[in-house]
């Protein structure tokens, strides 16, 4: 299992070079449409497709696993390189050394125009994709009328076809009319309202499985089977294909298109044929409609979940702000006492300080050398608060300063070390403290001196900080403190990926 689902991953990240290989296959299915020898054809165009092409399948393995975007940068000179120079190449050698009937040269240039076309689509598709998503018909679209209108257009095109069977010994004779896979636009043009009847009649054929679909889509499957089981749901779906059946069997039975397809519906409307097929209609229609419902109930649960997550991170915010703003305001009170010369510095940088915390707390994501200078400037500013001999190390090791964490995330440890150990000590203190991340997980150390107080508590800080990582990096993040021998040890590791 541990395989398939890595296999299935691997698939997922390569979409684009899958969608290359689904359309050398089709452009090979088509070079076979008339020949005897057709999966000898069909192995060599595709072979063919594959051997002469193989650099744009690498290209795109290669694009795909490392997430550069189509068409952008060196993505785009290579895609210039391949149409500009690469194919003219391949189709001058092809046409100075292969014989004009051979089929080296119909195929790779058909794959060229394929790539040049399937690549120009999904460049569109992803420009694009949002704004259509974005237009209110779109938004409106539901699944009853996306097979509404899948039924129409599937009306009218075998209109069409049936229009264009007319007269053609091949499909057409006196006892029926079959419906041949052609469409001759003049022959449509000249018998417009012929065409236009036998849509309607398709049409009113396929309602009449629209029907059954809706019924389910709207009451049987969200009502009956929701809220009353399964066993209610067979009662009920028997008893709309009882009630409805013959009336829709009569009316399809009554179409003139009928008869001209050779008595499709038999003239009794009562036949187990016509309650097979209702039955069916519905059969086919419940996992998709179980599906979806399936996932339009795991999408608002997720929504939910995510609203209550910003809820709980807001409110513990509006906690720590104040929390920090009074620790630091107990600061720069007790150094105005003293009327100390470095007032004003303390005071620029407390205000740096909470300049910080008012516009940067606020963001979802910082970055890391910022959080970084904010920390140095509040061991600055508690380093010259602080009367005692405090012997202070930080050591930060950063492989990327532009590596993206949540604000004010470090800095409980600080505070708690501050408060509950630095400050308590009489003797000598220490803080030592290290940030190292590569990129991919990020560790912070906290080591200090601290004497046991009785009924002392760590206050909120702390508590809010475990909630935090618990919405933010759940399953992904791992907190461990230790006191022994009069030291304090606070070790945060976070999984960034």
């Amino acid at each position: 299992m541990v395989a398939v689902d890595k296999l299935v991953g691997v698939l997922a990240r390569r979409k684009d070079t899958w969608l290359y290989l689904g359309l050398f296959c089709w452009i090979s299915i088509s070079f076979e449409v008339g020949r005897n020898d057709y999966w000898t054809g069909y192995f060599q165009a595709l072979v063919t497709s594959l051997l002469v092409w193989s650099p744009v399948l690498i290209f795109n393995w290669v694009r795909e696993g490392r997430g550069i975007g189509r068409f952008t940068g060196k993505s785009r000179c290579l895609w210039l390189g391949c149409f500009l120079g690469y194919l003219p190449v391949l189709l001058i050698i092809s046409g100075v050394l292969l014989e004009p009937e051979q089929l080296f040269w119909p195929v790779v240039f058909t794959s060229g125009l394929g790539i040049a076309a399937l690549e120009g689509t999904l460049v569109v598709e992803s420009k694009f994709n949002s704004r259509i998503y974005q237009l209110k018909w779109v938004r409106k679209l539901n699944l009853e009328k996306a097979v509404l209108a899948s039924i129409v257009g599937i009306a009218l095109l075998l209109g069409a076809m049936a229009v264009s069977s007319l007269d053609n010994p091949l499909y057409h004779s006196k006892k029926q009319l079959l419906i041949g896979f052609e469409i001759h636009l003049p022959k449509i043009a000249a018998r417009i309202p012929t065409f236009i009847s036998y849509s309607l009649q398709l049409l009113v054929m396929y309602l009449a499985g629209y029907f059954f679909f809706y019924i389910n889509s709207r009451w049987l499957v969200p009502v009956v089977l929701k809220e009353q089981g399964l066993f209610h749901y067979i009662l009920s779906s028997a008893s709309v294909i009882g009630v409805f059946y013959p009336l829709w069997g009569q009316l399809l039975a009554g179409l003139p298109f009928s008869k001209i397809l050779g008595g499709v519906f038999s003239a009794n409307p009562f036949v187990a044929e016509n309650a097979f097929g209702a039955a069916l209609v519905l059969a086919m229609s419940l996992p998709i409609l179980l599906a979806i419902n399936w996932a339009r109930q795991n999408s608002l649960i997720t929504a939910l979940k995510h609203e209550k997550s910003v809820a709980e991170l807001d409110l513990l915010k509006q906690q720590l702000n104040p929390h920090f703003f009074f620790n630091t305001l107990n600061n720069l009170y007790a150094l105005s006492l003293t009327r100390s010369d470095q007032t004003p510095d303390s005071i620029l940088q407390l205000s740096e300080l909470m300049r910080y915390v008012v516009y940067k707390a606020s963001e979802p994501l910082v970055c890391v050398k910022d959080e970084v200078k904010y920390l140095n400037d509040y061991l600055q500013l508690q380093k010259i608060r602080l009367r005692k001999s405090l012997d202070l190390q930080f050591e930060a090791k950063i492989g990327d300063r532009n590596l993206l964490i949540p604000p004010l995330l470090l800095i409980v440890f600080i505070e708690n070390a501050f408060k509950h150990g630095v400050e308590n000590a009489e003797g000598p203190t220490f803080l030592h403290i290290s940030l190292k991340s590569d990129g991919h997980s990020l560790n912070f150390n906290c080591k200090n001196s601290y004497e046991p107080i009785s009924n002392s508590h760590a206050g909120i800080g702390l508590i809010n900080l475990r909630k935090r990582l618990q919405l933010l990096y759940p399953g992904k993040h791992r907190i461990v403190t230790s006191a022994e021998h009069d030291i304090f040890v606070a070790n945060l590791e976070i999984d960034l990926q």
